[in-house]
């Protein structure tokens, strides 16, 4: 289902969204900064006599860059003037970095690092010195000019993998609902489906993966393989061709002392927790921070032992949750097994103070398998994770994960829905957002919700059901709820969750935060 817009159905939603029109304007706002200015603009003037010629343009790199990017551009194409563009290391073209890439007149940006580069161009280190752009003129026309303008932005390390944004614009430049799955593997980690033939398994290429997403539906998901970002310059290639899919690098860090998935970078990060380079998860937490990425916990509650090494949340000292971002709180079906949800273990750290967005992740390892899956795991978008965002892009994904903005689709739906929306004394929140209210203040929750007839909707109060003295039944296609909650001055957190008949768990929803007055501000 294509996300809608947050008006398209006012017959229930109008109020829900009236709350919402404020936080709305915040986040536009942040959607319309402005890229950053380039580091580098190089400007050129060519004409007739430079048809059948190369042409280097010079650059400097300095030190600590681990990322160049071109935008280029020419004017005279209406004449059939042509320019082809290509990159040199330093040294020139037959220098230790010799020739980088070369793309004819087939791109106008082109990027280059150690983990990834647009097609037709290397990946590998990015050494200080002298570059070059490297243009070819196969046709200008005898008596036409034209002028050229590349601009060049520097990448350093911590840099987020969503700049320069001229690299990753916006898939959808649209607040709305987007639908995705966090947490999956292929053939760069152990992620396998039957071969050609039939006859055996081998490392499942990714583009199953990718076109598998497309196929059920999916806005974004994110490569999550074990502690790797190798699939990044596999990414680089098909997203201009995955046009309505957003694809966000990540990666699984997994250790003997748990797993957690770090989404938005695609820097080093040292996973060897227990190490005397790595102690324990506080130094890799520490290090995740610095690179500007977002990082949850997978499936907190697992064996840890010969049948799933590491894969249990045990680590061995005490971690700071401050830190960590989200909580994996349904992997693939474990919503069916009480024993392995990680709701429980994420709503511990709610009752600590801690603001931890619930997400959810298939962990699916083979993209070409329907469900069931051999041995319980999901088939890919199982569940989903449905994110309230200003864009489809990555870094207006990961703000709204960051911020609560969020409900896990436990069955992977392409159409259900909750929403969860509070407001006092003229003040509105949303799931994951906070309101201060004193005692005896009275805060009117609404809930909307799209889900099976005879399914109804459960409300919880620091974790405890709470009866809202309305009907929570669904009887129709849309639905929605409303009742007043009283304050008593004290810090409490209120979410909803939607169960079917059958008491199954269908919609997850994160909390919306109450603060007491004067009380201190949450962890």
């Amino acid at each position: 289902m294509k996300p809608e817009d947050p008006m398209s159905h006012p017959s229930h939603r109008s109020y829900l969204h009236s709350l919402l029109a404020l936080a709305w304007l915040v986040l536009a706002g942040a959607a319309c900064a402005a890229e950053p200015a380039p580091d580098l603009v190089l400007k050129g003037h060519l004409q007739g006599s430079d048809i059948h010629t190369y042409r280097e343009v010079p650059f400097e790199v300095p030190e600590g860059v681990n990322r160049v990017t071109v935008q280029f551009d020419y004017s005279g194409r209406a004449e059939r003037t042509t320019v082809d563009l290509g990159l040199e290391g330093p040294d020139g073209f037959r220098g230790k970095d010799g020739l980088r890439g070369w793309s004819g007149g087939s791109k106008q940006v082109v990027t280059v690092s150690a983990t990834d580069a647009t097609p037709s161009f290397f990946p590998g280190p990015i050494r200080a010195g002298r570059w070059a752009l490297l243009l070819g003129i196969p046709n200008i026309r005898a008596g036409v000019e034209a002028d050229f303008t590349a601009k060049v932005w520097f990448g350093h390390p911590g840099d987020p993998a969503w700049l320069p944004e001229v690299l990753n614009p916006p898939l959808r430049d649209q607040a709305g609902w987007y639908r995705g799955d966090l947490h999956m593997h292929g053939a760069h980690s152990d992620g396998s489906c039957q071969t050609q033939s039939g006859e055996a398994r081998a490392p499942c290429p990714l583009i199953f993966t990718v076109l598998e997403a497309a196929r059920r539906g999916l806005d974004f998901i994110a490569l999550s393989d074990h502690n790797t970002v190798a699939q990044a310059n596999d990414l680089r290639e098909l997203q201009p061709y995955f046009d309505r899919l957003l694809l966000i690098p990540a990666r699984e860090v997994t250790t003997f002392q748990g797993h957690a998935n770090l989404f938005g970078t695609t820097e080093p990060l040292d996973f060897r927790v227990g190490s005397p380079a790595v102690p324990d998860w506080n130094a890799l937490l520490r290090e995740a921070t610095g690179l500007k990425g977002l990082i949850s916990i997978n499936h907190p509650i697992r064996p840890n032992d010969e049948t799933c090494m590491g894969c249990g949340w045990t680590p061995k000292q005490p971690v700071d949750m401050r830190l960590v971002q989200a909580i994996e709180v349904v992997n693939g079906r474990d919503a069916l097994s009480p024993a392995y949800s990680g709701i429980p273990f994420w709503q511990a750290q709610l009752d600590k103070g801690l603001h931890l967005t619930g997400v959810g992740g298939s962990d699916n390892h083979d993209a070409n398998h329907q469900w069931p899956l051999p041995g319980g795991s999901s088939a890919l978008g199982m569940p989903t994770t449905v994110v309230h965002a200003r864009a489809l892009s990555m870094a207006a994904i990961l703000d709204a994960i960051r911020a609560g903005h969020v409900f896990v689709d436990v069955q992977g739906t392409r159409d259900r829905m909750l929403e969860l929306a509070a407001s006092v004394h003229g003040r509105q929140a949303e799931m994951g957002d906070t309101l201060v209210a004193g005692k005896g203040d009275k805060v009117r929750f609404t809930i909307c919700t799209t889900a099976p007839a005879g399914a109804r909707v459960e409300v919880l109060v620091d974790g405890n059901p709470y009866a809202p003295g309305a009907e929570t039944t669904i009887r129709t296609p849309r639905q929605t709820l409303t009742f007043d909650w009283t304050g008593d001055g004290q810090r409490h957190w209120i979410r909803a969750n939607v169960r079917d008949a059958s008491n199954e768990l269908l919609l997850v929803g994160n909390p919306v935060y109450v603060e007491g007055q004067g009380a201190a501000p949450p962890s």
